[in-house]
């Protein structure tokens, strides 16, 4: 069985594109709403909340895991590996498929993300060790907006003010290093209509084809669990799997 962990929502992005490619795997998604946003935790803060959803996860019998959530990747050390008990293979995180993508890229870079991804330097070391500069934007609440169902027009000021004085033309490419981010593509194409907008869910998916299939092969069952239930949460599952069939499980 394969797991999928986030803050809340933004990981459904990557429950999407792997569903696109892998119909048969059981999947486990734990969506932390209780804690979310992940964005604004501290360091410490965001490898307990990691210990803890790894932990859930392996508990209820997954093998392989999906970090989804780009805040947490900052916490995946390889101390986290030994306490867990956990082996790399069994992990994928956003950050290295992402990277790895544009190893041969002579595309211009732009990458947003929360501020606790942006403080982490995790895309900006990544991208230096193959030789790309990466321009990082953070935008302060948005994943939380997004989360709790803000209206287009709140979440379209928030990223146009954190974008003030950025001179898009000097770039090809928008990395949304933010899961949540992707629930709202629209609106980032309102605004950055001029350049490419890379999901990274689509290359994580990919990753976890590659090393994951067929052993992770099962019923295609899909089980939501959340640590606080969200109507928000609830409509963009509607909204994203319209054809699926799946649980949801709210923890008390």
């Amino acid at each position: 069985m394969i797991g999928i962990f986030d803050s809340g929502s933004g990981g459904l992005t990557v429950l999407r594109a792997l569903r696109d490619r892998l119909t048969s795997p059981d999947v486990l998604y734990f969506g932390d709403i209780k804690n979310a946003p992940y964005g604004s935790k501290s360091h410490d803060e965001l490898s307990q909340l990691t210990i803890d959803a790894i932990s859930f996860l392996r508990q209820r019998g997954v093998r392989s895991i999906i970090s989804a959530c780009n805040s947490v990747s900052a916490s995946l050390a390889v101390s986290l590996f030994d306490t867990l008990e956990i082996a790399p293979a069994h992990l994928i995180e956003m950050v290295g498929p992402t990277v790895a993508l544009f190893k041969n890229s002579k595309e211009r870079l732009l990458l947003t993300a929360t501020p606790a991804t942006v403080k982490s330097s995790l895309y900006r070391q990544g991208f230096k060790m193959i030789g790309k500069d990466v321009v990082e934007i953070p935008i302060p609440d948005l994943a939380g907006s997004i989360e709790s169902g803000a209206k287009e027009s709140v979440l379209e000021e928030k990223i146009t003010a954190a974008f003030a004085g950025v001179r898009l033309q000097d770039f090809d490419v928008l990395i949304l290093a933010c899961t949540h981010y992707p629930l709202i593509l629209s609106v980032f194409q309102r605004i950055f209509g001029s350049l490419i907008i890379l999901d990274p869910a689509h290359v994580v998916s990919e990753r976890a084809e590659r090393e994951w299939w067929p052993r992770e092969a099962g019923d295609g069952k899909t089980h939501f669990v959340i640590s606080r239930d969200s109507e928000c949460f609830r409509d963009f599952v509607k909204r994203l799997f319209p054809k699926t069939d799946y649980t949801i499980e709210v923890l008390q």
